[in-house]
């Protein structure tokens, strides 16, 4: 916070003791008085005109490392402070502003810097270190710079440069692959050992074009079709699977809608929302992440595909509840085909809607259906899915609902 009061506790002392000698010099009529009264009047002005006398511009950048934090990891910021002024620029103390959701110590000693005229550096680096809570959007900045005069009788508190963003994404929990779960799983991995051994019947040819690189002439094929013709990997269909979101503020509480991690609940479902969309995609799955009434939340995530992946964390650090209910939609969106893995997280459920669900479990390879607030007899209504209550601890979630599944079909 800027300071208003211009002077220290020395400054504030000099000033009360100056203008205390001049008056007491008219009643006590020593002269010395007024003489010592300006003299400390004089000091008290000149310091404050030589802290504002350097006022000056800035160009403050910060770095930030890692440059996408997931919630409860270590930040390091790297601070670089380009000062702008003819003037010498006396040292003091620096705070850079921390928004909620980041905690650590942004302060310190900053340097003195020489005069724009002479040779000397005009850059300051300072760093510190921080802790991002929770995910979402939090700020770093402005950088507040506390300077005082040689004497320490003035100040001047100034915020520098712009205030940097800072984007947590939620934490990944490590879930077992979907690869040891027998006839449940298949990514485009699978795929691809499975066709190892079989010659090179994923290669086609096609007439060439200008454009191709002739590294990819197909020779054996040109020789019989009489023309050129270049290889074309034939493009291997990965199998598909569905990451529901349910963000109906009735599964939640009301709070869920005004800013992240207003709701403990609502953390745990984006937290097991994030593991689950990140152990599909190494498991070889193109994933859909969608809300229950269908809409996409992100761009579909291909197998390998860690730019989407990495769009697809950056949108669950900022999403929120909203409003409606649509949970029950997914029996219209999804028990007319056959899916993939269909993996849905909600919040509160009742015995009833579980019961309606269970149109849907039938359809899916290996539906998952996790509620933070299962209702009594909730879990059980959920015919034909690996139902389980989801905690805090995602993977021990994952575990109950996958032992939960095997336990249904082995019966």
């Amino acid at each position: 916070m800027r300071r208003l009061w211009p002077l220290t506790v020395r400054g504030t002392g000099a000033l009360v003791l100056g203008i205390a000698s001049i008056i007491a010099s008219g009643e006590l009529g020593l002269v010395e008085l007024v003489w010592f009264g300006i003299l400390l009047l004089t000091l008290t002005a000149a310091s404050m005109g030589v802290v504002w006398a350097t006022r000056g511009r800035a160009d403050v950048t910060r770095v930030i490392a890692p440059r996408r934090p997931v919630s409860g990891e270590e930040i390091d910021v790297a601070v670089r402070v380009l000062l702008r002024t003819a003037l010498p620029a006396s040292g003091g103390r620096w705070r850079d502003g921390l928004s909620d959701g980041l905690a650590g110590d942004a302060d310190g000693t900053f340097p003195t810097l020489p005069s724009g005229l002479s040779r000397g550096e005009r850059e300051a680096h300072v760093s510190y270190r921080v802790t991002a809570g929770r995910r979402g959007i939090h700020w770093l900045g402005p950088l507040e710079l506390t300077s005082t005069d040689p004497f320490g009788i003035a100040r001047r508190t100034v915020s520098l440069g712009e205030p940097t963003r800072v984007v947590v994404t939620p934490a990944v929990v490590d879930l077992p692959s979907l690869a040891g779960v027998p006839g449940r799983s298949g990514g485009a991995d699978a795929v691809r050992l499975n066709r190892l051994g079989q010659g090179s019947d994923d290669v086609i040819a096609r007439p060439w074009a200008p454009g191709d690189s002739m590294r990819r002439i197909h020779w054996r094929a040109s020789a019989h079709r009489d023309e050129l013709m270049v290889r074309q990997e034939e493009q291997e269909s990965s199998p598909e699977a569905t990451v529901v979101l349910d963000r109906g503020v009735a599964r939640w509480s009301p709070e869920a809608m005004e800013s992240t991690a207003a709701d403990d609940a609502f953390e745990s479902a984006v937290r097991a929302c994030a593991a689950v969309v990140a152990r599909l995609a190494h498991d070889g799955y193109a994933v859909d992440v969608c809300d229950a009434d269908g809409a996409l939340l992100c761009d579909r995530i291909d197998p390998g595909d860690a730019a989407g992946l990495d769009a697809a964390m950056l949108m669950l650090a900022t999403v929120q509840a909203r409003l409606d209910d649509h949970l029950l939609a997914l029996v219209d969106l999804f028990a007319g085909e056959t899916t993939g893995p269909l993996i849905v997280v909600t919040g509160r459920l009742d015995e009833a809607d579980a019961a309606t669900l269970s149109a849907v479990g039938h359809h899916s390879s290996f539906p998952v259906l996790l509620a933070t607030s299962p209702g009594p007899g909730a879990l059980d209504a959920a015919s034909g899915w690996a139902a389980a209550q989801l905690q805090d601890d995602v993977s021990r979630s994952w575990h109950a609902a996958v032992d939960r599944r095997l336990g249904h079909v082995g019966s």
